[in-house]
Parts: structure tokens; C-alpha cells; sequence
């Protein structure tokens, strides 16, 4: 890098430096409170402090950008009013600084919205326009509208004043906490952690900036590997506060410059994280709030990492009560409390009794099985560890030693999903068939719909399906079909616009669910 590009980067850093300072959203925002977690620290060995955006009006750091945007525009842009497409805290937080403001503010939001998010904004007074079943299908309304009306288009994250007023995180965190050695952020489309790397770097250098991203919503990670923001093909919307398929320009040359690293997690290390607040602190997070924290767990357990000062943000609590079911039963798996097994047993009295005193014991958090020959039974089953991984390898390997066949199902999605609601539903009579999952966007209708689309080419064979109060439903489906036809078949789902898997080789599916 030349002398002069230096000096550039220098100064724009130490431009977001000042205007992170200078952000005037006290007027609104509060300062949160950093809490030291006490289990959570003492079972990782580390200072473990969590910086409280929960506590914010409308329980997420989105009121910190949004607010700042909005206190930079000219009398003129505020006077015709502001527009933005959002499902989520981007959505609450505009509404509310607009309101503050005495400015009229409409938000688009796609027709999948959960009805608690869109009342929550129009409790605001903003103006709810419900457009289209994605927010691609939203933000391309918002954007048309704001050329219509001159209307001011507010960015949820690839903005320069809302990234400096995300810095405003930084800001007080830094204050908050001395010596801290490392700092976890959540990343979705990267304002958040634009914002505070920024202002870290050039205050305190030393300190470890860590992203942190689901893996199914990996955007940093996958721009930082091509060099330049990229589309990711799907979008894991577990985390739909963080489910963004790009980074932003702005956001990620920032942070390409200040992030140090990028940690991906799962659902399941998620719904432990969002446990652990709740133990710590009675705090109920949602999945992108939990995000940072499963994120440090998992950083610190890969490294060894014992002794230090880290923190990480709670960066949302805007959560579906409905979604609490999911949460609560995969948080288990996630901490590696639980394990999912596949076992084949001998069909005979008395075989379950001997295959729970090969395990020596162990709790049984779940024993699926239903009769399907005389000869051997496949039978799916739930394990309680204390020792986590090292725990489990010991109990396979008790039971490959017994002379069982054994499969660990702990990280196949679709077992835990879809196939523990259904072993047992064998067909009786042999049929060629291909199963896939689905995913689409949930509303009022949504299943009807979705199977009309599917359309009476071919014959569903077997269909189960889930809804965890998220914008989007999962549904597992099996049509019969012929090799002739597989082509004919995958051509019709490409075109119904759906994300689908073939999980025809799943062996979840072979074990429970195939013919024989």
C-alpha cells in the first residue's frame, strides 16, 4: 500500500472516529449496561462481559444508526419524508426515531412479516406498507417509492452515519470495560461491526476484533474470501436478524481493514448462547443477539484460550415467543449435552433393556422405534453427555464393540428437524421415491399455497412440516417417481422458486423413513 493510500484510510477512519463521537443519539438511545457473566465466566475460565443492547427502547443497537442517519439529514430531506424495507430491528428502530423527530417515516416490509413486528412499528407511528414475500421484493418497493416521492432512503446498514452511530457501541463499551483482550461481534450486513472496529483500531490496536456469523448466513466470510462483497446462493433465516445474503460496500472495506478474524456457528451453538444469557442474566435474547456469545464459546474452546478480559454484544431481543419451542429443544445439542443416535437392534424381547446396559446408563433423553421385520429394528435415540464429544465417542464406541451399528445423527439437520417426529412411518410396500426439504415464506395461507405450487405431477408419498414462529416454514416431502423421470422432476422444482436439498441420501431418511 502506497504512503498516500495510507494516509487516506487514516483519514476515514479518523473521520468515523469523529463522528462516532460526536453521534447525537442520546436524544433517544440509552447507554446499556455491560454485565460480567458469573457461570459463564467461571466455566470458560475467562472474564466473559456482555454489553446490554437489549436494553435499548426498542431492544436492539439499531436505534443507535438509524437515529444518527436521521439527525444528519437537512431540514429539506426531513421535511419529505424517510423510507426504508425492513422485517426486524432496522424497522423499529427508524420508526422511532422518526417519531422523534416529527418526521413521517414508511416502512416496507415484506407480506411475511410476523403481525407482533409490524404492530410494533406502526406503534411507533410509522406507516406499514406490506409488500411482496421477501425483503429483496421490499427493499426494490422502498427504493422506487423513495425515487416517486423524494423521499430519503434509509440503509439498515451500508450508510456512513449508521455505521458511525453503531460505533457509538465501541464508544461505551471501551469506557465501560479496562483491558479487554478480545471483542466478539454479531455480523449480518456488517454496520455493527464496521462501526466498532473502526473506533477499536484506532483507540485501542491491541485489542482482537472477532466477527462472528451463522454458518448459513456466512456473507463476511464469503467476501473476505473473494476479495469483494458477494451474493451467498441461500440464506440460513434462523437468525433473521443477521440473514443477509451481502455484506455492504462501506461495511465490509471496513471490515476487510479492522476485523481480525470471522467465526461461523450453528442454530444449535445459537439456542445455547441465547440459554446461557438467559441463565446469567434472565435475559431473553433472540438468535442474532445470542450470535456474539456462541461465537466467543466456540473461539475459546477451538484455542484453548484461558484468563483473558473478552466481551461480546447482546445485540438484540426482539424474539417470537412461539420460536422458544425450537430454541428449547435444540439448546441441548448445541451446549453438547445431548446427542441424537441411529442404532440397529436385534428384533427380539428383552434387546432394549440390553442395549440401554451396554451404554452403562446413561439417561435416555429420547427413544424412538416402531416395529417394521422380525429379524432388526432401527431405533432413533436421544443421549444425555456430561463429558460432551469425548463422552459420546466413548458410548459409540461401547456400543461398536457390543457388535451394534451405530450412526451419530447429532449434526444431520434433517434428522433433528423432521426425521424424530416421524420414525416409525415406513411404507409398507416398496416405492421409488425422492425426498426433499423446502423452505418458504411463512404467512396466512403460506402451506396451502405451497402445495398448489407443488403442483399433482407426481405423487407426494410422504410430507411433514414445520413452523418455529419464523418468517420462513420447513417442510420435508417425498414424491414417487422413476429414473426417467428425475430430470423431469428436479426441472419442476427449480422452476417453483422454492430453496430445496435433495435429501434422497440422508441417513436419516434410509434408516427411518425409506421402503425397504
Amino acid at each position: 500500500m502506497s504512503p498516500t493510500d495510507q494516509l487516506n484510510k487514516l483519514k476515514i477512519a479518523q473521520g468515523f472516529v469523529h463522528d462516532i463521537l460526536l453521534a447525537p443519539i442520546y436524544d433517544i438511545a440509552v447507554q446499556t449496561n455491560v454485565d460480567r457473566l458469573k457461570s459463564m465466566s467461571a466455566r470458560l475460565q475467562n472474564d466473559v462481559f456482555v454489553k446490554r443492547e437489549d436494553e435499548q427502547p426498542v431492544h436492539s443497537f439499531k436505534l443507535r444508526g438509524a437515529y444518527n442517519k436521521l439527525a444528519h439529514l437537512t431540514q429539506a430531506q426531513l421535511d419529505c419524508g424517510v423510507v426504508a424495507a425492513s422485517a426486524g430491528n432496522h424497522a423499529q428502530g427508524l420508526a422511532l426515531s422518526a417519531k422523534t423527530l416529527g418526521v413521517n417515516a414508511t416502512i416496507v416490509m415484506p407480506e411475511t412479516t410476523p403481525e407482533i413486528k409490524v404492530n410494533a412499528v406502526r406503534g411507533h407511528g410509522a406507516n406499514v406498507v406490506l409488500v411482496g414475500k421477501s425483503f429483496d421484493e421490499a427493499n426494490k418497493f422502498a427504493l422506487n417509492l423513495a425515487t416517486e416521492k423524494s423521499m430519503s432512503y434509509i440503509h439498515p446498514f451500508d450508510d456512513h452515519y449508521v455505521i458511525a452511530g453503531q460505533g457509538t457501541v465501541a464508544k461505551e463499551l471501551l469506557q465501560q470495560v479496562r483491558d479487554l483482550d478480545a471483542i466478539f461481534i454479531p455480523v449480518g450486513g456488517g454496520g455493527l461491526l464496521a462501526g466498532m472496529a473502526v473506533y477499536i483500531k484506532q483507540l485501542k490496536p491491541e485489542i482482537n476484533v472477532i466477527g462472528v456469523e451463522p454458518e448459513g448466513a456466512a456473507c463476511l466470510k464469503a467476501a473476505l474470501e473473494a476479495g469483494k462483497p458477494v451474493d451467498l446462493e441461500q440464506v440460513d433465516i434462523f437468525a433473521d436478524g443477521v440473514a443477509v445474503k451481502r455484506i455492504g460496500e462501506k461495511t465490509f472495506e471496513l471490515a476487510q481493514q479492522y476485523c481480525d478474524e470471522v467465526v461461523t456457528v450453528n442454530s444449535d451453538e445459537m439456542c445455547a448462547a441465547i440459554k446461557d444469557l438467559f441463565d446469567d442474566l434472565r435475559a431473553v435474547a433472540e438468535p442474532a443477539g445470542a450470535l456474539s456469545l456462541a461465537g466467543l464459546k466456540k473461539y475459546v474452546k477451538q484455542n484453548g484460550i484461558t484468563g483473558k478480559r473478552l466481551s461480546c454484544v447482546l445485540s438484540g431481543a426482539n424474539l417470537n415467543f412461539d420460536k422458544l419451542r425450537y430454541v428449547a429443544e435444540r439448546t441441548e445439542l448445541g451446549e453438547k449435552k445431548e446427542a441424537v443416535i441411529a442404532v440397529t437392534i436385534p428384533e427380539r424381547q428383552g434387546a432394549f433393556i440390553e442395549f440401554c446396559d451396554v451404554i452403562g446408563g446413561k439417561a435416555i433423553t429420547e427413544f424412538n422405534y416402531r416395529f417394521q421385520d422380525k429379524s432388526q429394528a432401527q431405533i432413533f435415540v436421544g443421549v444425555k453427555l456430561t463429558n460432551g464429544q469425548e463422552e459420546l465417542d466413548q458410548i459409540i464406541q461401547q456400543l461398536t464393540n457390543a457388535g451394534y451399528q451405530v450412526i451419530n445423527l447429532t449434526d444431520n439437520e434433517l434428522a433433528k428437524l423432521h426425521v424424530r417426529h416421524m420414525v416409525g412411518g415406513k411404507p409398507i410396500e416398496a416405492v421409488n421415491e425422492r425426498i426433499f426439504s423446502f423452505e418458504f415464506p411463512e404467512y396466512p395461507g403460506a402451506l396451502s399455497k405451497f402445495l398448489n405450487t407443488l403442483g399433482q405431477n407426481w405423487n407426494i408419498t410422504l410430507f411433514h412440516y414445520r413452523n418455529h414462529g419464523a418468517a420462513f416454514g420447513q417442510v420435508l416431502a417425498a414424491f414417487e417417481t422413476t429414473k426417467a423421470d428425475d430430470e423431469k422432476l428436479q426441472q419442476h422444482l427449480d422452476e417453483l422458486g422454492f430453496n430445496w436439498k435433495d435429501e434422497t441420501e440422508n441417513p436419516s431418511f434410509k434408516l427411518f423413513l425409506q421402503s425397504s
